[in-house]
């Protein structure tokens, strides 16, 4: 069993948001945007949590990096050009920042334990909706170890059949179970017991969630945050949402 498995939830303390940036400046200031919506809405609400939210510039060679500096959030820069690798990174700052007393110093009484800390992610090319840090928070602790989030494309990025194949396959309010990074979170006793993010080029988050589900953790799927995300059909991997949308949405819905 997993470290939060078997045991009743205990609320979160602090969250932390992963967000791994390459090449991203026609979308990332939407994405910042909408995610600073997101951790204002959970300060204010009662009893709200602290969120750190780190940007993870990896091998950028657009105007990423100077986007992600104007936000108020953590940048970190790497250049390993894996999605993977940058997802790690990105969780070890925000986990370090997460379990710091506010002051920067690392006061044992004021310091969450890893089962009181819950990682989130994100992507570049994708908007959150205000709610979404608090409906993962929500979903924790009611005893979620994990949450699996869905995703749906921009439609103005798709032609008009894959509009209509989407709408024949995906019902609102239904949670089909799909892993997405763009959507995604746990708790990090969770993660870390899992082995945390693999340096792959593409699937890490499905990596990660199967381990994390071999552990024993209590995994929830959830449509109550969907994630706007990029509709492009060449996307920074070979696989991958780009290669779903461009190869097998239309042929899955026969439309």
């Amino acid at each position: 069993m997993s470290p939060a498995a078997g045991r009743g939830a205990r609320p979160l303390a602090a969250v932390c948001v992963v967000v791994p940036v390459h090449d991203e400046q026609e979308l990332l200031g939407r994405c910042i945007a909408a995610l600073r919506h997101a951790v204002a809405h959970e300060a204010q609400r009662p009893g709200g949590v602290r969120t750190e939210v780190v940007l993870v510039l990896d091998g950028c060679t657009d105007g990423s990096a100077a986007i992600a500096r104007l936000s108020p959030f953590h940048v970190v820069e790497v250049s390993a050009c894996r999605v993977g690798a940058a997802r790690a990174v990105g969780v070890d700052v925000a986990l370090a920042a997460a379990m710091a007393a506010d002051d920067g110093s690392a006061v044992e009484a004021r310091t969450p334990g890893l089962d009181q800390v819950w990682v989130a992610s994100t992507d570049a090319d994708s908007a959150v909706p205000v709610h979404w840090v608090s409906s993962q928070v929500a979903l924790a602790d009611a005893g979620a170890d994990v949450v699996v989030g869905t995703v749906r494309p921009d439609p103005a990025d798709l032609s008009p059949r894959q509009r209509a194949a989407w709408e024949a396959t995906h019902v609102p309010g239904l949670a089909n179970g799909h892993v997405h990074g763009a959507n995604l979170g746990m708790r990090a006793d969770v993660y870390r017991a899992a082995g945390g993010y693999p340096p792959v080029d593409e699937h890490e988050d499905v990596d990660l969630v199967a381990r994390a589900r071999a552990t024993g953790a209590r995994v929830v799927a959830s449509d109550d945050a969907w994630v706007l995300t990029s509709g492009r059909q060449q996307g920074r991997t070979p696989g991958g949402y780009a290669r779903f949308l461009r190869e097998d949405l239309v042929d899955g819905a026969q439309v």
